[in-house]
């Protein structure tokens, strides 16, 4: 039975057609298990033979002399070692096994293909080689058809073919691999949620967030430690010093001020205008910075001054160090620490404005004199009696007196940024006579002046018993009339600042006078001396 195969597209189909073109033989690519199909080229037939020829290629005879050349051999068979390249080798042979690696892979494809319908044979049915090899199905016969081999050799069969047109099937799937598919997927998705919790928890970690408290961050150790110096480092340690003072004198009056503890034997300086209410009688309060109170007594206290020590039942209290107030200067940075207007623990902050303000708070006989330190730090009532710090947290005034906007009182009327300190050197001075004797001493020229004067200076009264005899300005020489323009190498321009300019220094102490009297200028040198009582 004679079998009719496809011509190649690009081989002469018929007698008139012209010859093909030479081609250069590509390289036969590697192949390893499975057949490569983007590699794999089709098998090119053979021309039409006759039937003559045709039955005997079926039959299993030698081809006759003058067969077509089948160029198969030229493109897909090996080299013949002796003989060129028209002669085909045994497909068995060591160097020359394409016929067998064609059997094998058709044989493999064979036994993974999937089922498929057997196609209806027919005999004019046109079957490519190319195709009956990638088929894979079973074999028509046992044997197969075969093809012609070349003069001089045996037919060789054409490898087992399935229906034209079947591709190639791949392998059939693991079964496995799909029972591992979720599996994978579920530790994927394990991990991935591992990996989000471990990232929440490390950053509420790292914030210190509580989830069943507070959401805040907390501040660590160490986060509230000032450097030395610093405010809040300064009232760190002065605060525990620093008291309230709550006075009730009944119908003389009630009021509330501040003062520091000065020893270790519970002593606390203060004005003498917070406690005065209280000298004839009252109770004296002292809340501690813990909220401790204390009674509390008067030790003395001086008008003049406006100082007053009180003593307390307690001698575990902190003092507070007395520091040298004439080695301030203006610019200075202070801190005025106290309760204004009752809130206990005030801490507030300014600069020295200016130095040796007269100061004359209180009227008659109850008026002070003050050679005072002006500061802008915020004083307000309540804070008369504590303490002005300086940078290094040593007292260096006692808060007395803020200045006030024409029209206003005690009541109406707050800081102005006008605050007025007494200096630490007169306040020791004082608390200690106040401690040893009860009562202060203050210096005096002997001397009385003209409060009706307008000039520059202050003028002794042109009476003859304006100056007191055998006082401080009589044995100076000084007499009715003349006029005080300097103290101490400083200009004297108003009475006050020269009451306040003696009562800043020490009883027996020597200083000097700048008078003018009948147009001349006069120095006078003379000691301080002590007040006498009336």
């Amino acid at each position: 039975m004679s079998e009719q195969v496809t011509p190649r597209a690009d081989e002469p189909s018929g007698p008139g057609d012209p010859e093909p073109a030479p081609r250069a033989t590509p390289p036969a690519p590697e192949h390893t298990g499975v057949i490569d199909v983007a590699s794999t080229q089709a098998i090119p037939s053979a021309p039409p033979l006759n039937p003559s020829t045709s039955q005997a290629a079926g039959s299993g005879g030698p081809a006759p002399a003058g067969a077509a050349h089948d160029d198969w051999f030229d493109t897909f068979a090996a080299q013949h070692p002796s003989e060129g390249p028209s002669v085909p080798t045994r497909a068995d042979s060591a160097w020359g096994s394409d016929r067998a690696d064609a059997v094998a892979e058709a044989a493999h494809f064979a036994r993974y293909a999937p089922p498929q319908a057997p196609a209806a044979a027919s005999d004019g049915a046109s079957v490519s080689p190319m195709s009956a090899v990638a088929s894979g199905s079973a074999p028509s016969s046992a044997a197969g058809p075969a093809m012609a081999a070349p003069s001089g050799g045996s037919a060789w069969p054409i490898p087992d073919a399935a229906p034209q047109g079947v591709p190639f099937a791949s392998p059939p799937p693991d079964p496995t691999r799909n029972r591992r598919g979720p599996l994978v997927a579920l530790i994927a998705a394990v991990a991935l949620v591992a990996g989000v919790v471990g990232g929440v928890g490390g950053q509420l970690l790292s914030d210190r967030v509580q989830i069943g408290g507070s959401s805040l961050p907390e501040p660590g150790p160490g986060a509230t430690v000032r450097p030395p110096g610093s405010v809040a480092s300064i009232a760190a340690v002065a605060l525990p010093s620093v008291v309230t003072i709550k006075v009730d004198a009944g119908a003389e009056g009630s009021g509330t001020g501040s003062g520091f503890v000065i020893d270790n034997r519970g002593h606390v300086l203060t004005n003498n205008h917070v406690v005065g209410a209280a000298a004839k009688g009252g109770d004296i309060e002292i809340v501690l910075s813990n909220g401790d109170t204390e009674k509390a007594t008067i030790v003395g206290r001086d008008v003049s001054y406006d100082l007053a020590v009180l003593k307390l039942a307690r001698t575990d209290l902190t003092p507070l160090v007395l520091g040298e107030s004439d080695q301030v200067v203006v610019g200075d940075q202070v801190i005025a620490v106290g309760a204004p207007l009752g809130l206990e623990q005030t801490v507030t902050t300014g600069i020295v404005s200016a130095l040796n303000r007269p100061v004359t708070p209180g009227t008659g006989d109850e008026a002070s004199f003050i050679n005072a330190i002006q500061t802008d730090a915020a004083i307000n009532p309540g804070n008369s009696g504590g303490p002005l710090l300086d940078s290094s947290g040593k007292v260096i005034g006692v808060n007395s007196a803020i200045a006030r906007v024409p029209g206003t009182t005690s009541s109406s009327g707050g800081n102005i940024g006008l605050g007025f300190a007494i200096p630490s050197d007169q306040a020791r001075r004082t608390a200690d006579q106040l401690i040893a004797t009860g009562k202060a001493t203050h210096p005096v020229i002997g001397v009385s002046l003209d409060r009706t004067y307008s000039g520059e200076g202050a003028q002794v009264v042109d009476t003859g018993n304006a100056v007191t005899a055998n006082g401080p300005a009589a044995k100076a020489g000084v007499q009715p009339g003349d006029i005080i323009i300097g103290f101490e190498g400083k200009r004297v321009r108003t009475p006050d600042q020269l009451i306040v300019s003696i009562r800043a220094r020490a009883v027996g102490e020597t200083v000097t006078l700048k008078v003018t009297r009948d147009s001349k200028q006069i120095d006078l040198k003379m000691t301080l001396e002590a007040a006498t009582d009336k």
